[in-house]
């Protein structure tokens, strides 16, 4: 599959399947995130990938999701998230800007899950202070995102946006995510 293939496939996944995601796969993940770009390249990101099943029950309560349509977006029970990576900002490090490299890291991390066949759902709306007790964090290192990955047991299906561009669950409980279609959002050579 083709890095355009799995951009255009991935969705954000709050379903899963009751199946481990080996630690191989999140080492794989981790290092495909630290090459991302980073400004001036001072790379402040650390990353604590976690799978071991009591810690990720620990973390799940920390987070927030599906903003929309909450409640009806969490993850039901037997169907969470099977491991995360937890992205760090090592504040020690000076970082230009943060919220990039974060982001940078994260989305390296979504597009090499799906070629795994792994799921994904990038977090930001998280109980920093709880998770970051959780995870012994120390003090000059800021929990910026969440990742929550395991296989997926669900298929959002995108559309065009006509108006809203919030996503929403159909009479059959299938995800619809709504999103700006091409035309609307190229410009060629000069805004128009």
């Amino acid at each position: 599959m083709s890095v355009y293939d799995i951009v255009l496939r991935r969705r954000s996944i709050r379903c899963f399947k009751k199946k481990k995601v080996p630690f191989s796969i999140l080492k794989k993940l981790v290092n495909a995130a630290r090459l991302a770009p980073s400004g001036a390249n001072i790379q402040p990101c650390e990353f604590i990938a976690v799978n071991d099943q009591a810690t990720v029950n620990k973390i799940f309560p920390a987070l927030k999701w599906a903003g929309y349509i909450r409640p009806q977006g969490d993850p039901p029970k037997g169907r969470e998230p099977r491991a995360y990576i937890v992205v760090l900002i090592n504040r020690d490090k000076r970082p230009l800007c943060p919220e990039a490299d974060a982001a940078a890291c994260v989305e390296n991390i979504l597009l090499v899950a799906w070629g795994y066949g792994i799921a994904s759902c990038w977090l930001g709306a998280i109980d920093k202070n709880r998770l970051g007790r959780v995870l012994r964090c120390p003090a000059h290192c800021e929990v910026k995102y969440v990742v929550a990955l395991g296989y997926p047991d669900e298929r959002p299906q995108v559309e065009t946006a006509r108006g809203s561009i919030k996503y929403y669950k159909d009479k059959k409980s299938t995800l619809r995510v709504p999103k700006r279609s091409l035309k609307e959002i190229l410009h060629r050579n000069i805004y128009r």
